[in-house]
């Protein structure tokens, strides 16, 4: 039967909204630009994917007929979001056409018919865990920015790594990724019991996953999750998210971490060190960011140069008292690490010239960063 139903405008633009960055991903198959529109009994369901990530939403609407279809994503959304009336009715027409009405306006759209839409990922009901979402926004957050780009090689940095452990009685959930050239690794502890979160041995979650799964905690407290071998489930009563897993290995992390020695320590007020940093960069060379740190007791200076533009230099009072050190370091990513510490004063710890620098802070728990360094 053709489809034919009444929804709230402001209801329908918020699902369709939570879409558009998934069925507008440039596809090879054309129908997953479209959203899938399916009308049952109190209301209709709408999906999206574009094969890595798909999302259900359900929606409450007025149902004179049950059907299914698909429309263009981003024509209905903007459809929806022009329209000057609190409620549109959408009814299926011949040959997979549209009519939409909004107050006095009236739009006819072609679609596609939903038989050529992929299906909806099947899913185990059992083992989800009900977790609260600020766990996952702070370890989205402290490690999504040093994913690699699609262009990486070595695709499982283009994924972050997410790992549980239990340490004496406590349970831990933790996120790390690293460009090959930088390292983030933020570890929460959570406060029961998460056995019943089963792992690969390597869970590796793409960073379009990892993007989505951010905006679908954004606007809830609490959601459930399970992790299945190809699939991690995310839901709640309204709405159902399926992130494909990569399979692959991941750099031994720990390795690297336990490289950098913590005995020489930076302590540099966080703010003071962004705001110096961002100056400095000014006049860094586009594609490599090249500053260089020239490291005395009680002071760091900063420095840059653009063969074309100029220089600058920057100094900054710091705690420190080893020997003096110059490296050279992309600024960028000292730049984007420190926009998401949630500290007064970072510790950095440097053991040479040569040497990556390790960032953390006692009051930023569970966050550590590691940057490699530059050749001068």
């Amino acid at each position: 039967m053709p489809l034919n139903f009444s929804v709230n405008k402001t209801m329908f633009l918020e699902s369709l909204n939570s879409l558009q960055n998934i069925c507008n991903k440039k596809a090879t198959l054309a129908i997953i630009s479209n959203v899938l529109i399916e009308s049952f009994e109190n209301g209709i369901f709408l999906t999206g994917t574009d094969l890595e990530v798909g999302l259900k939403l359900f929606l409450k609407a007025d149902v004179f007929s049950e059907g299914s279809i698909t429309l263009p994503s981003k024509k209905i959304f903007e459809i929806v979001r022009e329209s000057g009336s609190d409620t549109l009715s959408v009814e299926e027409m011949d040959n997979s056409w549209v009519t939409i009405k909004a107050g006095l306006s009236t739009y006819n759209l072609a679609g596609m018919p939903s038989s050529d839409f992929p299906e909806f990922p099947e899913f185990d009901q059992e083992n989800f865990l009900v977790l609260e979402c600020h766990y996952f926004l702070d370890l989205i957050e402290k490690c999504i920015f040093s994913i690699a780009n699609e262009q990486e090689n070595i695709y499982s940095l283009t994924c972050v790594l997410f790992e549980k452990e239990k340490i004496g009685e406590k349970f831990f959930l933790r996120m790390v990724s690293s460009d090959g050239h930088r390292l983030s690794i933020m570890q929460k502890e959570v406060l029961f019991n998460i056995d019943k979160m089963e792992l690969n041995n390597v869970t590796l979650i793409p960073k379009k996953g990892l993007q989505e799964w951010k905006k679908f905690c954004e606007n809830r407290d609490s959601i459930e999750v399970s992790f299945e071998k190809k699939q991690l489930v995310i839901r709640d009563r309204n709405a159902i998210m399926i992130i494909r897993l990569k399979h692959g290995e991941f750099p031994q992390y720990s390795a690297i971490v336990n490289a950098v020695e913590l005995t020489h320590c930076l302590k540099i007020n966080r703010i003071l060190f962004l705001d110096s940093l961002k100056r400095i960069n000014i006049f860094t060379e586009d594609i490599y960011h090249t500053i260089q740190l020239n490291i005395e007791k009680g002071k760091m200076i900063l420095s840059s140069q653009n063969v074309e533009l100029g220089n600058a230099k920057d100094e900054l009072t710091i705690d420190y008292s080893g020997e003096p050190l110059t490296l050279g370091f992309n600024c960028r990513y000292f730049i984007e690490t420190l926009q998401v510490m949630d500290c007064e004063v970072v510790e950095a710890y440097i053991n040479s010239n040569s040497s990556p620098c390790l960032m953390k802070s006692n009051e930023d728990n569970g966050f550590i960063s590691v940057i490699m360094p530059m050749q001068l």
